[in-house]
């Protein structure tokens, strides 16, 4: 028997990013529900899929973001 990996996300709780304008340009959301995995969606495509990125990668990319390492 093959089991799935797939991760149901129908019942995540989404939060859009605080950077996200009012009619709905630039709509990223994400759901802490899955410890260990941060899931990751277009807002403006909800049923579409979804980057699923571990945890401690989603933390070091925000601390980058926060800190404009990126630049």
């Amino acid at each position: 028997m093959k089991r799935s990996s797939r991760i149901d996300l129908d019942s995540a709780h989404w939060r859009k990013s605080s950077y996200s304008n009012a009619e709905g340009a630039d709509c990223v959301e994400v759901t802490d529900d899955f410890p260990g995995l941060v899931p990751v969606r277009d807002s403006k495509d909800p049923d579409g899929a979804a980057l699923l990125i571990p945890a401690g990668a989603w933390d070091r990319f925000m601390t980058a973001v926060k800190g404009d390492s990126l630049r």
